[in-house]
This record gives C-alpha cells, sequence and structure tokens, in this order.
C-alpha cells in the first residue's frame, strides 16, 4: 500500500528560478500534472524524485521545441506522491487513459497492465488477464511488473496442484465421468478433480491459501519454502535447493498487489477532514471503474465555530457540485447529521479497501494543511506565529498567548564549570539580544536543582527590580525535580501563578505542569510541541556553547596560572589576544613584552617551551 497525497500549486513558467516553490516539492516517487490556463490537463509524468523532475523543466535549457511550447503553456502543477515507482507507473497509466493530455503519448487499451484472476466456478482456475470484468471472478493487481506476476504463477503452480483445463466441472459431469485426467495430472501439476480424485474441499483449501498468496500474506508461504530447502540442501539436493532459493528471494521481492486500482469498488466518492483552530481542510477522492481518478483539498475557513458536522457536510456539498459528482456511495469518516438525500448512501467502513481508501484521503489532507503552514511561514509570517501561539495556548490551557516565552537549561561537566542559559523567543521567533547566560556561584557540586532555583531566582529577581515585561510561560528543560526548583524561586519572588510555567522531559517528550504528577503527551508532529522543543534545544545550545568557552578558559588559565608570575588577570588577557596556549608559544618575546612586561614574557615562554 503506499500513500497518496496531492496538492496544487501555481508556478508559471516565468517564475522558474523561484526557488522557495520548487523546494516545497517533495523529493518523493510520484506522479505531476501539468495545467494550462484554461484548467485543462495537457501532460501527465512520473517521477522517482518529483522536486527534481519538475524542477528540470524550469530550470534547464530544454532541446526540444515540444517540451518548449509545454513549458510555456504550464499555469498550474499538481501532483500526487507514491511510496514506490511501480505506483507512479501504474498511477500514471490510469490518468493518461482518463484525461489523454495534449503532450503525452496515448495509451492504448490493449496495453493495460495484467491481473491475476481465480475464475468464478466450480473449482477455479488461476490465470493471468489483461481485461478484468464484472463476472463475480476476483482479480488481484494490476502488475507492474510481468515478471514479478508471472513469478508468482510459477510459484502457485509449483505449490498447489490447481487445474488448467477449462472443463465444465459440475458435480454430474464428473459423477458421469464425462472427462480423463490429462498430462498434467500425470506430471504432478494437478490433483485431478475431473475424475473426483480430489475433493472440492481439498481444491478450495488450496484456493484460499492462493487468494492469501497474492494478497501479500507471505509469511507462511516463504517459512515452508526455507524449510523445504533446507531438506534439499540436507540431502545434497543442492540444485533443488538453489532453484528454490531464487523462487524464494523473487518472491519476497515481488509487489502484490498495488492499490492504485481497487476493482470491488466502483463509483464511489471519498471525504475526510481535518482541521486546525481557524480552518477546516476537505480532502476528495473520486474513484471511478475501480481507479483514483481525482484527488483536491478544499479549505474552509471557521467562522462562527462551526462543528466537524456542518463542516464535513459543507465541503461534500461543494465539491460534489463543483466536480458534478453523481456517485450513489459516499465513504466518510464519520456520518453528518444533515444527510444530503435519501438516493446518497452514506458508509463509514472499518476495515477493507474502503477504510484504506479512507486514511489515504486523510494523509492527504493532513499533508495538505502542513503544506499551507510552511507557506504561511514564508508569505505571511506574522499570522503563522499568530497561529501556532495561538495552537499553543490551547494546548496548554493558558490565560493568555504566550508571545513573551523564556526557557531555562543548566549545563556542567561533572560539577565543574556549572553554568544556565536563558533563551528568550517573542511572537514565536528567538530574540538573541535578550539570551542571558549565568555562571552558577552558589553551588558546588553536580546539582541541577540548586543551579536552577539560583538562575531563576537571578533572571527575574533583576527583571522585577528592572520593572521589565515578565513572559507569559516559562519552560524548563528537565523533569519535575527542575521544575519544582524553578517553581520554588517564582515562590520566593511572589510571582507564583502569575507566570505559568511547564518542564518538558526529553525521554518521551512529557509536558509536566506545577502540582501534576501526570504528564500531558502532545502529538509528536504537533506545531506547537515543535516550539516548545525548538526552546528547549535553543537553550541547550547555547548554555553549552558557553559552558565549553569556560571549561577553555578555565583549562588555559590554570596552566598559565601555574607559572611563577603569571596571576588570573594576566592569563585571561593572553587568551583573550591570542586565543591558545600553542599561539601564546608561537609569539615573539618583544611582541610579548607589549602586552606584559620583558622579564613576565621571558619567563612565560621559557616555561611554555620547556613544558
Amino acid at each position: 500500500m503506499f500513500y497518496l497525497y496531492q496538492q496544487s500549486y501555481v508556478i508559471l513558467a516565468q517564475m522558474a528560478l523561484d526557488k522557495e516553490k520548487i523546494r516545497r516539492i517533495p523529493l518523493k516517487p510520484g506522479v505531476y500534472q501539468y495545467y494550462n490556463k484554461d484548467g485543462k490537463i495537457i501532460y501527465v509524468g512520473k517521477a522517482k524524485s518529483l522536486r527534481k523532475r519538475v524542477s528540470s523543466y524550469f530550470t534547464k535549457q530544454q532541446q526540444y521545441g515540444k517540451v518548449r511550447r509545454l513549458v510555456s503553456q504550464i499555469e498550474d502543477i499538481k501532483y500526487i506522491v507514491v511510496d514506490t515507482e511501480m505506483d507512479a507507473l501504474l498511477l500514471e497509466n490510469n490518468l493518461i487513459k482518463k484525461y489523454q493530455p495534449k503532450y503525452n503519448v496515448m495509451l492504448k487499451d490493449d496495453k493495460s497492465y495484467p491481473w491475476i484472476c481465480i475464475k468464478n466456478e466450480r473449482f477455479p482456475r488461476v490465470f493471468s488477464t489483461r481485461n478484468p470484468s464484472k463476472d463475480g471472478s476476483l482479480y488481484f493487481g494490476p502488475f507492474a511488473s510481468v515478471r514479478s506476476m508471472r513469478t508468482l504463477l510459477e510459484l502457485i503452480k509449483e505449490l498447489f496442484p490447481i487445474r488448467t483445463c477449462t472443463y465444465l466441472l459440475s458435480e454430474e459431469n464428473i459423477t458421469d465421468e464425462k472427462y480423463r485426467v490429462c498430462l498434467e495430472y500425470h506430471i504432478g501439476n494437478c490433483a485431478g478433480p475431473c475424475q473426483g480424485y480430489q475433493s472440492e474441499a481439498d481444491y478450495m483449501q488450496n484456493i484460499e491459501e492462493i487468494k492469501s498468496l497474492v494478497k501479500g500474506n507471505l509469511y507462511q508461504l516463504t517459512k515452508d519454502i526455507k524449510d523445504r530447502i533446507k531438506i534439499h540442501a540436507d540431502k545434497l539436493e543442492f540444485e533443488i535447493a538453489a532453484s528454490l532459493k531464487t523462487k524464494l528471494d523473487r518472491l519476497e521481492r515481488y509487489q502484490a498487489k498495488s492499490t492504485v486500482v481497487s476493482p470491488s469498488i466502483n463509483d464511489i466518492d471519498v471525504f475526510s477532514m481535518v482541521t486546525d483552530l481557524h480552518t477546516a481542510y476537505v480532502n476528495f477522492f473520486k474513484i471511478m471503474n475501480g481507479a483514483i481518478v481525482q484527488s483536491f483539498t478544499l479549505e474552509i475557513d471557521k467562522r462562527l465555530e462551526e462543528t466537524d458536522d456542518e463542516l464535513l457536510e459543507m465541503g461534500i456539498i461543494e465539491l460534489r457540485n463543483r466536480f458534478n459528482s453523481q456517485s450513489p456511495e459516499i465513504v466518510v469518516p464519520f456520518i453528518p447529521d444533515s444527510v444530503l438525500t435519501d438516493t446518497i448512501q452514506f458508509s463509514v467502513p472499518q476495515r477493507g479497501d474502503k477504510k484504506s481508501l479512507l486514511e489515504l484521503s486523510e494523509k492527504n489532507a493532513k499533508f495538505y494543511m502542513l503544506d499551507k503552514h510552511k507557506q504561511e511561514k514564508n508569505t505571511a509570517p506574522n499570522k503563522h506565529s499568530e497561529r501556532i501561539l495561538n495552537q499553543l495556548k490551547s494546548d496548554l490551557n493558558l490565560k493568555e498567548v504566550p508571545v513573551h516565552i523564556e526557557c531555562f537549561d543548566n549545563s556542567n561537566l561533572q560539577g565543574s564549570n556549572p553554568v544556565s542559559a536563558c533563551v528568550v523567543f517573542k511572537n514565536g521567533k528567538p530574540a538573541k539580544s535578550d539570551y542571558r547566560h549565568f555562571n552558577i556561584k552558589t553551588v558546588e557540586g553536580p546539582n541541577d536543582f540548586a543551579s536552577m532555583d539560583e538562575a531563576v531566582t537571578r533572571r527575574y529577581s533583576r527583571m522585577l527590580a528592572e520593572g521589565a515585561s515578565l513572559p507569559q510561560l516559562i519552560v524548563i528543560d528537565g523533569g519535575k525535580g527542575q521544575l519544582s526548583s524553578a517553581l520554588g524561586a517564582l515562590e520566593r519572588l511572589g510571582l507564583r501563578g502569575k507566570i505559568a510555567i511547564i518542564g518538558i522531559a526529553k525521554r518521551l517528550e512529557e509536558i509536566y505542569f506545577p502540582g501534576d504528577s501526570i504528564p500531558l503527551y502532545i502529538d509528536k508532529k504537533s506545531e506547537s510541541l515543535k516550539l516548545i522543543q525548538y526552546l528547549r534545544n535553543e537553550a541547550h545550545r547555547f548554555g553549552i556553547t558557553h559552558h565549553r568557552k569556560r571549561r577553555s578558559s578555565a583549562a588555559i588559565s590554570s596552566r598559565l596560572t601555574d607559572i611563577p608570575g603569571i596571576g588570573i588577570e594576566t592569563a585571561k588577557k593572553l587568551y583573550r589576544t591570542y586565543g591558545s596556549v600553542q599561539k601564546i608559544k608561537d609569539v615573539p618575546v618583544e611582541e610579548l613584552a607589549k602586552l606584559i612586561n620583558l622579564n613576565r614574557a621571558q619567563t612565560l615562554l621559557k616555561h611554555l617551551n620547556e613544558s
């Protein structure tokens, strides 16, 4: 099964070098569709990497006049992302046949992809066909690789004794001994149901196993083949074992079924919906003759606190009218309160192919929503930040929008040179001029809790003294212990309850609240959690950078201050000027004498060179 996504973009040929637009196209296999100014598809193509393939049309000098004419007419691009190149090949085939684009080589019906058919008859035959029909038989496919299909049919023939004849094996004909066994029986490929040598129950057991195999349930079959390989190898029958190994390898590589086409489903509409705080995104799949032929996602702005039922119903009505759909069945995640008409059947599938289509539609809607959020970040950054902060307010149940957020993190190496970092975000973005670091002064040894207490106390006692505006939210990098220490500092300053404060634990990204032992888990893909993680990571980076500088400074100071006549201040001066002990060793004594006196310079160089 592949995941199907689709999104529309306007990429004019004249804007070919707009890298941001190209960058939003994913680096995944899929199918792209070019539209002209009239909204008509003029080209459908497949690609191993959609972004690279689409960008090549606009960034390269096209050699052929036909391609230049195509590019000059492109006004809009849609794409569908799939998991494999095989799925892209199948989907391209469907779309070209459906829309017959001007610049595509037309695909004829006799170039259809093959299927495996389990015939609807007594003692069913299993064979390949390019013309599936609605005769009650089971069809599996299509197969983009004929070789894979033939390999599968060969395995079926080898592992399951099924008939290949076209006899009418009615109970009466078998009883009357109308037929005689053929060569297939004598060479072991058939068990002779035509003369009653094999019961119908036994034969149908084989058919059920074949269905399981063709659907891709390969575990038991591959296990049996491996067991047979071992048996033949133990008997020194290496040629047979090698033949089985080749078949096993092919079996494990082949893709038994693609969900680009599902012949059991005919002429239905599939709708799904995802929402954020301000917008609903309703996705629509059009299924015609068992194939996905259309996908579109509609945005609906929330204005009056509409319910999910109302939003989904609005989307269904708009999209069915827009695409003039008359499908008698609509697949939905839930049935709206107000049914459109009595002639339309609504269904909420719990399993099977329709359930898979509904899940694909929902993934499509989510992809569309996330992509719109990425676009918004570039085109309307203030709106983007406002939306994320409102989402954070909702997720954390805050009293006000956290426009000003501060995050604290501790850094130390086995208790040496302990520091704390405070980073500041305003309107969802780093305000680096407001970053602060604290050299911990009152704590001995590795004590994260006491270090956090000191940093928070120093930060907000100073802000209170200066009358600075306080943050709406404080984020503590750590679990319940660090959060309790920070909360104690706020309480001594009289700020408890006036500033919201949370802790984030790294292992499972749990969010802790004061006085609550049960953490909150925010969706890992949520933008609000990503903002909290950004704060945490930025605080960690800022703290680690400062801690490394302190350790380096302490190390060089220790080495220099061991030299007679070189004190702490002189060592710092030398380090600030030259950066390392090695560079100090290479400085001429005359130059050093300008920074420190001549006697100190000579003593310093003598000790460094001797050491």
